[in-house]
């Protein structure tokens, strides 16, 4: 039995979490992000990880750095065997990667070495990936550049979105490490293919703003990507849209780009620089997101070519 440290914050990080929690290991600590505000009334809010260590009785570490002296021997002086690393946010430095027995090992979710980086789910869907999946690899000071000990994939699907991959990557990560954890340090460590690789930059809420200068393929990409955050958005009829979900219609136009063709309850369809889009769920400001049918009911003039 292994004494390990687990390192995560956000939702993705749950399931893998939830295996250590399952095995015949001991997650001696977790660390996790540090409450941050959040709401309406900007009420400090802790990490779903956070949450779930102590409903478990988990001792709880909440450092802004890893970089801090104290907080490295702080860690040092856990013991722990093994640091298992699902989506926290910090670097980690050098001294820590080194300080478990067994060092610390990363769930991440592409296959790498294809999107190194902090959105690898949200740039598989803007490429237009058809297949993508989750490593566990040996962490080093490179970003998302150590030794790969399992890979496990998955296709893509048309209707995939950020949220829908999100969680069965979340879950796949899961399984994937609760089928090795026994057995780390005695796998082998494949070294990945440097010339492969690509970057997943961070997510920039201007991305969002749709530009029908782009293709409806791009386009329905963006939407499906973004969703649920930061969510595409585009100004119509006077006003600036949430677009929740679209399709790509076959055929072509001769309308000029950016312009709608018609508004019918099935979508609202819009002339790009290469093929046509439908507008299938969208969202007026301090509205919930609704099914182009009802935006149209409370806007029945918009109705018609």
């Amino acid at each position: 039995m292994s004494r390990i440290i687990f390192a995560g914050t956000p939702q993705f990080s749950m399931p893998s979490l939830l295996a250590l929690l399952n095995s015949q290991h001991n997650v001696c600590a977790v660390y996790t992000q540090p409450d941050r505000k959040a709401g309406r009334g900007r009420k400090l809010k802790s990490s779903p990880v956070k949450l779930a260590a102590l409903e478990y009785g988990i001792d709880v570490y909440q450092p802004t750095t890893l970089k801090d002296e104290a907080v490295q021997i702080q860690l040092k002086e856990l013991q722990a065997d093994l640091m298992v690393v699902v989506a926290y946010g910090l670097i980690l430095p050098k001294i820590i990667l080194e300080t478990p027995k067994l060092g610390c090992i990363n769930v991440h979710a592409s296959l790498l070495p294809r999107w190194r980086g902090a959105a690898p789910i949200q740039r598989a869907l803007l490429a237009g990936d058809s297949v993508t999946g989750i490593t566990l690899m040996q962490m080093d000071v490179g970003l998302d550049t150590g030794g790969m000990i399992k890979t496990a994939s998955c296709e893509i699907l048309a209707d995939d979105n950020g949220q829908t991959l999100h969680d069965r990557l979340s879950v796949m990560g899961a399984k994937s490490l609760a089928d090795v954890i026994d057995e780390i340090g005695n796998l082998p460590v494949i070294p990945q293919d440097d010339s492969q690789a690509t970057y997943a930059k961070k997510l920039e809420k201007m991305e969002a703003k749709l530009d029908w200068n782009e293709s409806a393929i791009m386009l329905e990409r963006k939407i499906r990507a973004f969703n649920p955050w930061p969510v595409a958005q585009a100004d119509l009829f006077g006003q600036t849209l949430r677009i929740w979900d679209a399709q790509v219609l076959s055929g072509s136009t001769s309308e000029s780009i950016g312009k709608v063709i018609r508004c019918q309850r099935n979508g609202i369809d819009i002339a790009t620089s290469a093929g046509i889009l439908r507008l299938l769920k969208v969202q007026r400001a301090g509205k919930k997101p609704m099914p182009v049918s009802d935006f149209l009911n409370a806007n029945p003039e918009l109705l018609g070519d």
